[in-house]
């Protein structure tokens, strides 16, 4: 949250005299935040300077109101937003209360009220005391024994059940206690302690069962249960008496340097060490969840009562799951809206569209809801959606039914229209009829959009049609019966016309073969006549290759009886020729 959205403190609940009422301006503040919440509330006797620590811490010299006289300022609770100086991601929510114990009150019956209100919604309590811790102070502080109470008649067993109060201290904010003007030694049997030291001194129980010591025992017991983390932090006068009438308006030199850094520690403190508040569960408050809580303890003090942590929960629970559940719905009814065009194709079209959209919100519950630990607002949501399922089916068959009936009545106009001007009022007209249909039916089925009621809405048109359909077969049938009778006849006639055609073309046929046998004839004979012509061409042709072959051949064999002679001769007189020389070398040897 932006510093410029509070630039300062606006009235939480309002102190009336009738009533405690909360501020509306307020509570709009708070249902803007969306991060985790730090609440510090302070509470403490009026004229003690609580809204002067609320400032600082804040950061500013200015802004809850500060006294300089014994009258009250502060009334009721007034609440100041700024971001967190440690923790981006947080919101720091000051809450300062009146004054207890102011003098002009008629009663101190609001003391109870604004004390159990500052301890239910801070993170932080800072409870500002003066001087010492006194047997007073510490009375005081057992106010919260009376919320206690009211808590253990509620839904709790005996305070003295560790593990029950233990659930409670989960949701009790730190303890942090403030002494102004502290003007005691912090020692202890002669030895130095610290301000922590001297508040877990100050609580410290007596031994004995007597009644005093009962009485004396059970806030300092009440105390340390409820509030197991606790710190103290002493301030010295902040500044000189004559000064203090216009503290807001002095700068950290005009004030003693203790007292400034003793504010310095306190801060430094509230900023490390508070953290967001949670609630039982481990559920972490935001804006909208404290905005709840403060509404919820309000009306449960106005109502006579001091508020109920679990109830307040509880309250808290069923107002938050209420509104996941209708943001769940919201979120169905868009996206159903914007991805369903009825009607569908098929169911299995629809109900997966449904399962995708319901999964979505179921999603959005999830992330919404808070503490829905018997899962009953999921289950209800669950019936809301399968309601839903159910009315998104009727509307879609509602759809196709309308979509189909016109479709149809716009697809069988011509046949309609036809069957009024007697088309088919004719012998095998029902025959032309059912064929129409055939066709427009084969036309119907091609239309897109049609839905699920598709086949169950023609089935209901074509029945409510089957009495024409009747009526134009019985009118069929009776002309069909003349028409067969005068068919039957020209049948008769045409079958004889059909005989002498038969006859004719037979005779005719018989006349073709005869000259066809004729024409086959006379070719047969002039293809013997030519192939008896070449027979004896072919065998005079054979004669004279063969004398030309044999002639051939005796020539052949003349001249390789030449050659052979030849040979023979030439053989002889080399052999002559060798035996005379043989001869003529003997001669030369002798």
């Amino acid at each position: 949250m932006a510093p410029e959205i509070m630039p300062e403190p606006l009235c939480l609940i309002e102190n009336t005299e009738e009533k405690l009422v909360v501020k509306q301006e307020a509570l709009k503040i708070l249902s803007a935040i969306t991060q985790p919440v730090v609440v510090v509330a302070i509470v403490g006797l009026y004229r003690t300077g609580k809204s002067y620590l609320m400032n600082k811490l804040a950061g500013k010299e200015k802004g809850f109101s500060v006294g300089s006289t014994l009258q009250a300022h502060t009334k009721g609770i007034w609440m100041w937003c700024v971001p967190h100086p440690e923790k981006p991601d947080h919101t720091l929510v000051l809450l300062d209360t009146e004054g207890l114990g102011d003098i002009e009150k008629v009663d101190d019956t609001n003391d109870a009220q604004i004390f159990a209100l500052a301890i239910l919604l801070s993170s932080t309590f800072v409870y500002n005391t003066m001087n010492n811790i006194d047997q007073g102070a510490i009375d005081l502080l057992h106010n919260v024994t009376e919320l206690t109470d009211v808590l253990r008649a509620r839904n709790s067993p005996e305070l003295n059940e560790v593990e029950d109060a233990a659930d409670l201290v989960s949701f009790f904010p730190n303890l942090v206690w403030t002494l102004r003007d502290f003007y005691l030694g912090l020692e202890a049997e002669g030895k130095l302690i610290t301000p922590d030291e001297y508040l877990e001194n100050s609580l410290m129980v007596k031994e004995g069962s007597n009644e005093r010591i009962h009485n004396f025992n059970l806030p300092r017991l009440c105390i340390k249960k409820f509030f197991p983390r606790k710190k103290c932090f002493i301030f010295d006068s902040p500044a000189e008496k004559k000064k203090l009438a216009r503290l807001e308006e002095l700068h950290d030199d005009e004030l003693y340097p203790e007292f400034v850094q003793q504010v310095g520690e306190f801060c430094s403190y509230v900023f490390s060490h508070s953290t967001a508040k949670i609630l039982p569960g481990g559920i972490t408050v935001n804006g909208p969840r404290l905005e709840s809580l403060a509404q919820t303890y309000v009306n449960a003090i106005n109502s006579g009562d001091l508020p109920c942590i679990k109830n307040s929960v509880l309250a808290l629970a069923q107002r938050e799951n209420s509104a996941a559940v209708q943001k769940a719905l919201a979120h169905y009814d868009q996206q159903m809206g914007q991805k369903v065009q009825l009607p569908t194709e098929t169911l299995q079209e629809l109900l997966e569209l449904h399962r995708a959209c319901e999964r979505e919100a179921m999603e959005i519950f999830t992330k919404n809801s808070f503490k829905d630990e018997d899962q009953s607002f999921q289950k209800e949501l669950q019936t809301l959606l399968d309601a839903k399922q159910t009315d998104i089916c009727k509307q879609n068959k509602e759809a196709s039914s309308k979509r189909c009936s016109a479709l149809l009545q716009n697809i069988f106009c011509p046949l309609e229209e036809a069957m009024m001007f007697g088309i088919y009022s004719r012998p095998g007209g029902h025959n032309l009829f059912l064929q129409k249909r055939e066709e427009l039916k084969a036309k119907y089925y091609q239309e897109p959009g049609k839905g699920i009621q598709a086949e169950e809405e023609l089935q209901k048109y074509l029945k409510s049609k089957q009495s024409v359909s009747d009526a134009i077969l019985q009118t069929d049938q009776a002309l069909t019966a003349k028409e067969k009778e005068r068919q039957e006849a020209q049948r008769r006639a045409e079958a004889q016309r059909a005989r002498a055609e038969r006859l004719a073309a037979i005779a005719r046929e018989n006349q073709r073969i005869v000259e066809e046998k004729e024409r086959l004839h006379q070719q047969q004979v002039r293809q013997m006549e030519i192939e008896r012509a070449n027979f004896l061409a072919q065998q005079q042709r054979e004669q004279e290759r063969r004398l030309q072959e044999e002639a051939e051949r005796q020539k052949a064999m003349a001249e390789a009886e030449l050659r052979r002679q030849q040979m023979e001769l030439q053989r002889l007189q080399s052999m002559y020729c060798s035996r005379d020389r043989r001869r003529h070398d003997q001669c030369i040897l002798q």
